[in-house]
């Protein structure tokens, strides 16, 4: 069975969007697939991070995973940091990044720009990020356009360390999510939705109270033409809650906009607040029952064993090639 790694960073609650674009898509592949769901606390850190708020997004995470239909039965969800050989090939592969195509990455050029100082690891996490992937010989990457680039680097990273020590890496073929899964911010919909938007009304959390998620999507953005139709360019706003009311409900648009021909936007965003509530309340209860439970200690316990084991034979194959360790007589 090919094996499939994502992982996401415990830096705030995941948006309705998160939940549409990739967890969604999750839940199907660990059907066909040897899924390794990874929180990746450790990427967390390139940034200042408040202790005891990172341990609890860490947590609360985990549980969404799991009450969003992650199956501990079918795939293996597990926390970074305490899977150490994370950090053990990092630092492996960091020794054959170069310093130039790292600067490259787009994203440490916008986390970076215009600040006096930065860390380190902001350069560097990529390195740590293609050891994630490599770790457990991932044959398939879901990946967002923006982590496009990275994914380039992880294959580089691979290629140039079978040819240069051994040939131990998987190569990963990069996946991006299938069309219409983008959802876009309720206030600025020509921007990804994004759960560090400093317009709280432009997010649906997936934690969000039902009054809430139907307070936001009464004020998303719209248009003066008070007509239900689908038109990214002209309409970027209907446009957007009519994929999200798609999304939620497997309806076609051209069903949405038939069933809203001739009605105005109070009734069609009414029909979008309780497509979305309808999707995210059964899931905030689950949420609600794992997240002080036993039951979620145990299934990270058992999914960072799970890694580890996986994870251990690639490290040690791979300090063996580089000529790690000791030759014992």
């Amino acid at each position: 069975m090919e094996k499939i790694f994502s992982g996401i960073q415990p830096s705030g609650t995941l948006t309705l969007g998160n939940y549409l674009g990739a967890i969604q898509q999750f839940v199907e592949l660990q059907n066909d697939y040897d899924c390794f769901f990874c929180i990746v606390d450790e990427h967390a850190i390139t940034v200042p991070q408040e202790r005891l708020k990172l341990r609890q997004n860490i947590r609360s995470l985990a549980a969404l995973y799991l009450a969003s239909g992650i199956d501990p039965e079918k795939a293996t969800l597990f926390i970074q940091s305490e899977v150490p050989a994370h950090t053990q090939l990092g630092w492996m592969l960091q020794s054959i990044s170069y310093v130039g195509e790292l600067e490259r990455m787009t994203q440490y050029k916008d986390k970076s720009e215009g600040k006096d100082a930065v860390s380190s690891a902001l350069l560097t996490y990529p390195s740590l990020m293609a050891a994630d992937i490599l770790l457990y010989n991932t044959n398939v990457v879901p990946v967002g356009d923006d982590q496009k680039q990275h994914l380039e680097l992880t294959r580089n990273l691979a290629q140039r360390f079978n040819n240069r020590f051994n040939d131990i890496f998987t190569i990963p073929e990069i996946r991006i999510p299938k069309v219409g899964a983008r959802i876009m911010s309720l206030q600025d919909p020509t921007k990804k939705m994004s759960k560090s938007d400093s317009n709280e009304k432009g997010y649906i959390s997936m934690l969000d109270e039902p009054k809430k998620i139907e307070k936001k999507i009464k004020s998303a953005v719209t248009d003066s033409e008070g007509i239900v139709k689908f038109d990214k360019e002209n309409k970027p706003g209907v446009s957007n809650l009519l994929t999200i009311y798609s999304s939620c409900t497997g309806e076609s648009i051209e069903t949405l906009e038939a069933k809203y021909k001739g009605k105005g936007y109070g009734d069609f965003k009414q029909g979008v607040a309780d497509a979305v509530i309808s999707v995210l309340k059964p899931i905030q209860d689950r949420y609600a029952a794992l997240i002080d439970s036993e039951k979620l200690d145990d299934i990270l316990d058992q999914g960072a064993e799970k890694a580890s084991f996986t994870a251990n034979k690639t490290v040690a194959k791979a300090k063996k090639a580089m000529g790690l360790g000791r030759v014992k007589k």
